[in-house]
């Protein structure tokens, strides 16, 4: 852990593990049943998620992070029987545990407390040795829930005995590299796809595996240089903090030690990529997929330079471009993407939800839209859910922020649509300003003018406000919250 310096050893990992495993099976828990787990970025939290790993379970790392009403949803929508949490977490934790009809058990992780069970003291009679019906489990998680409730991703639990690892685990070894010599940097919140199971597939590998609890632009830059690691994985976002520290400070650390950097979440602009790859060289390698587990697209260094703004092709599935009414789409055109030769997925207690993300050819998307060049290369566009609609011309909030992005006097940017009684919606821009920059009517012309001396005039903004964007720590900006923020306050 970057932060306190606690260790776990492969030794200690496999000996605590297997303790959680046993107590597990003591409380009737089988392949197949569900734990939820509500805790920060803390070293216990390893032991729990590799029991139930090698238990055979399904896991879901609940986003503290969410409200009591939205955490206890989750807790009590995937149908967990027993709820382990953070000393820290313990109002949230008493709120799900009322909320979860299936809940049997709810246990503390690290602290101490006299009115729930300690999890070091269930286990600490039991072996360490494994349990004998070892299989593969799998984490369970939740979409991000920007428009509507979070749904769960139901996977599909295939009994391999444990040790047979998962597709990311492999393919972290055979496309991205991992190996014994690995040290991966970790700077997300393990409550999401990525931290959780790319810091997992690192100890698959053999690898040292380093979790922040929160990022810092400053401190990632002081433990690559520390511990000389090899592999990262960030969001755009954490790119643009830290290219925004001063020349000096980036310039005191050593990041040469870095072979892969890897970066999915969101978009990233390509002013932002290009200064990356000029300052830690040819090491960035980007992927589009969700945690649906369907399409995967990747692309290196070498061909993002040859097709700057591209995602890369598909790894995985087959990519289908279409437009309102199904037809597929040729290269250049903007429409909705989809995967094709791909395994059907299942939104957990929520058949509509399911039966929207196929069409009748068992095609799924994930609601973005985006175009293919004639080489098989995936542009992406925009959520649906995000386009702005002006005068009856689409426009792409990602195209203006990746130009307001660059500005010295944004640190941070999202675009939204706002009502508008002539022209349906007008593109308005939320702007966080960087430190010590004043905002006012005047830097709001100047962004205004500086989009239109980069874009199409009636893709510029036609307002700024100033204030902080709000955002997932996966790096996914809360439009609707943003939306919903003008509305109450009757912005028009």
């Amino acid at each position: 852990m970057a932060a306190g310096g606690a260790m776990l050893t492969y030794r200690e990992l496999e000996e605590r593990s297997n303790r959680i495993a046993h107590f597990f099976r003591s409380r009737g828990l089988g392949p197949g049943d569900h734990i939820a787990i509500l805790m920060q970025n803390q070293i216990e939290l390893f032991p729990v998620v590799w029991a139930a790993q090698r238990a055979g379970l399904l896991y879901t790392p609940v986003n503290w992070h969410l409200s009591a009403d939205e955490a206890s949803y989750i807790v009590a929508n995937c149908g967990a029987r027993m709820l382990i949490h953070s000393a820290s977490l313990t109002d949230l934790a008493e709120a799900a545990e009322v909320a979860a009809p299936e809940l049997r058990s709810r246990l503390l992780a690290g602290g101490d407390t006299d009115t729930v069970e300690r999890l070091d003291d269930v286990v600490a009679g039991l072996p360490n040795t494994p349990i004998d019906d070892q299989c593969e489990g799998y984490y369970m998680l939740y979409s991000s829930g920007t428009t509507g409730r979070p749904k769960g991703i139901l996977p599909k639990l295939a009994g391999h005995p444990f040790g047979t690892g998962l597709a990311i685990d492999h393919m972290m070894g055979t496309a991205f590299g991992f190996g014994p010599d690995s040290v991966y940097l970790s700077p997300g919140p393990l409550y999401h796809a990525a931290p959780l199971g790319w810091t997992m597939g690192t100890v698959r590998n053999g690898g040292t595996a380093i979790v922040m609890d929160k990022f810092d632009a400053e401190r990632t830059l002081r433990l690559i240089d520390e511990f000389r690691v090899t592999h990262a994985q960030f969001v755009p976002t954490m790119f643009v903090r830290m290219l925004k520290l001063p020349e000096e400070v980036r310039e005191r650390y050593d990041v040469s030690s870095v072979r892969l950097v890897v970066h999915a979440a969101a978009p990233c602009p390509v002013e932002v990529k290009e200064r990356m790859i000029d300052w830690f060289g040819p090491t960035l390698t980007e992927y589009y997929s969700g945690s649906e587990g369907t399409g995967f697209f990747m692309i290196d260094t070498p061909q993002w330079l040859e097709h700057r703004g591209s995602v890369g092709r598909a790894v995985r599935g087959v990519v289908h471009i279409c437009d309102a009414d199904g037809s597929e789409l040729g290269p250049g055109e903007v429409g909705t993407v989809w995967f094709g030769d791909v395994e059907r997925f299942e939104y957990l207690g929520d058949a509509a939800k399911t039966a929207e993300a196929f069409n009748d050819k068992g095609w799924n998307t994930l609601g973005d839209l985006g175009h293919v060049d004639e080489d098989g290369y995936l542009y992406l566009s925009a959520r649906r859910s995000d386009l702005i609609l002006s005068g009856g011309v689409n426009i792409y909030p990602q195209e203006i922020e990746d130009v307001l992005i660059s500005h010295p006097s944004v640190l941070d940017v999202a675009v939204i649509g706002l009502p508008d009684d002539e022209m349906g919606q007008r593109v308005h821009a939320v702007v966080q300003p960087a430190p010590g920059v004043t905002c006012g009517v005047g830097l709001e012309r100047e962004l205004i003018d500086y989009c239109r001396e980069k874009l199409a005039h009636y893709k510029a903004p036609r307002s700024v406000g100033f204030g902080e964007v709000p955002r997932l720590p996966s790096g996914k900006i809360l439009r609707r919250q943003l939306i919903a923020d003008h509305r109450a306050a009757g912005t028009r």
